[in-house]
């Protein structure tokens, strides 16, 4: 197999590739299958962009409830469900748990594991200081009540996603947590899915997904009652929905097509690195990018990819997210690639190359960062600990990724003794004062 594969000599100066790649990405992106416009042409009856798409869903969902989350499953995702049949039965998650394979459910308790030990570890605690006597000032954190997790399911099944969100949010003490899939075989009908969901716990599960499931958690139906955050992965219209309603509710991050960049030099081996290329374009979209000043490893990666791809189960979709989204791009030295990263901001950085300590020090963005020959971005995809879902479309330059941290609430508890009161308080008037809000003044004189 013949890829056509942009190979980039950027020794010279030339990045506009990256650039066209990172507008291509971006959520104001217009990333979208042939099969996504045309579905859009023939519910809509016209031409709209993703972004005219996920505006009048939310707004339809907003206005009407189920009646319009039901239309939109049947019409974009062709289920034809009553507003009772959305919740998964609990007695069909208990039957697909009994029914997955052990082995299975073994690895997602070895995971699930992983994840909580990890999160564990990172979760803020309640800070309290006593900066003189007769005063006590306290961050506290707090639990989210309810979020929702919204789980892919187009294409493929993920299990691994269910294990990426319901874990940290337990760890950080969330009361209710729902999981909206879409109504396919690969989402909320897939056994898997919904084995993992019954094994860490989740009761709430429902057959929706794309931006219907969004606007439907944000705004609250008769079905599917409001939560407070909505968090996980998805495609452009996910990610478009996030933004949409942003606001009424609180979100992760705009967690887009999948991205990863390479950066290697001459102790790297080129099947690896093709590897490591191929394990996020085969999610398709999804941009796969190598960056190096060995010249010889772009030809080799090149034939390797060549090699690879022809043996993958989804090879014409990953063939279509290389010669879309992925570049091979020959720097001058290491201090130019580390400029280049941090120029695109992926979601994945793996850095393979003799030192890569001394590589991560001078990189400022990357989603999550990936060190060594032998450390795969599919590790932190699976089992490592590390929440895999993360900031997509250049936003790890001011974004996060998901943690256990993302579902607390944070807000300061402060006290004040009479003595400490008198202390502080002609510096509160003064200021007060000076602003003209004697109100605020008055509310501590009147207590001397």
């Amino acid at each position: 197999m013949t890829l056509n594969l942009q190979c980039v000599d950027a020794t010279r100066g030339s990045t506009e590739v990256l650039q066209q790649l990172r507008d291509k990405l971006s959520p104001q992106g217009d990333v979208v299958s042939p099969r996504g416009r045309a579905l859009t042409e023939e519910v809509f009856g016209q031409a709209l962009t993703p972004v005219q798409v996920v505006d009048r869903i939310c707004d339809d969902v907003r206005r009407d409830g189920t009646p319009a989350l039901l239309r939109y499953s049947a019409s974009l995702d062709k289920a034809d469900l009553s507003a009772d049949q959305l919740r998964v039965p609990a007695a069909d998650l208990a039957a697909a748990h009994a029914g997955a394979d052990p082995e299975l459910l073994n690895s997602i308790r070895r995971i699930a594991e992983n994840i909580r030990q990890f999160q564990t570890a990172i979760l803020h605690r309640d800070v309290t200081i006593t900066p003189q006597p007769g005063v006590t000032l306290t961050q506290r954190y707090l639990p989210l009540r309810r979020v929702g997790v919204c789980v892919p399911g187009g294409a493929a099944a993920y299990p691994s996603t269910v294990l990426m969100t319901v874990v940290p949010a337990q760890v950080a003490g969330v009361d209710e947590i729902v999981v909206v899939a879409p109504p396919t075989k690969f989402g909320s009908y897939n056994t898997d899915m919904l084995a993992t969901c019954h094994e860490l716990g989740v009761t709430e599960v429902y057959r929706c997904g794309g931006a219907q499931a969004v606007a439907a958690m944000a705004y609250g139906c008769d079905a599917l009652p409001a939560v407070d955050k909505i968090v996980g992965p998805g495609n452009l219209f996910v990610a478009l929905a996030k933004k949409n309603v942003y606001g009424t509710v609180d979100i992760d991050s705009f967690a887009g097509p999948s991205e990863v960049i390479v950066i290697a030099d001459q102790t790297a081996r080129a099947d690896y690195v093709a590897a490591d290329l191929l394990a996020q374009a085969e999610h398709s979209p999804g941009s796969a990018i190598l960056i190096t000043w060995h010249a010889p490893l772009i030809e080799a990666v090149k034939v390797e990819l060549e090699k690879q791809v022809a043996m993958l189960q989804r090879s014409e979709l990953t063939v279509d997210a290389l010669e879309s989204f992925g570049a091979l791009i020959l720097v001058r030295d290491q201090d130019h690639a580390c400029e280049l990263t941090d120029q695109f901001a992926p979601e994945h950085l793996n850095i393979e190359t003799e030192d890569p300590h001394a590589m991560i020090a001078k990189i400022r963005n990357a989603g999550a960062t990936f060190l060594g020959h032998h450390t795969p971005v599919a590790l932190g995809d699976y089992a490592a600990g590390p929440s895999h879902v993360l900031p997509t479309g250049g936003t790890c330059t001011w974004a996060a990724g998901l943690s256990c941290n993302s579902f607390l609430r944070s807000g300061s508890v402060t006290e004040f003794d009479p003595a400490a009161l008198n202390q502080i308080a002609p510096d509160v008037v003064r200021l007060a004062e000076k602003e003209g809000l004697t109100a605020h003044a008055r509310s501590v004189t009147i207590r001397q």
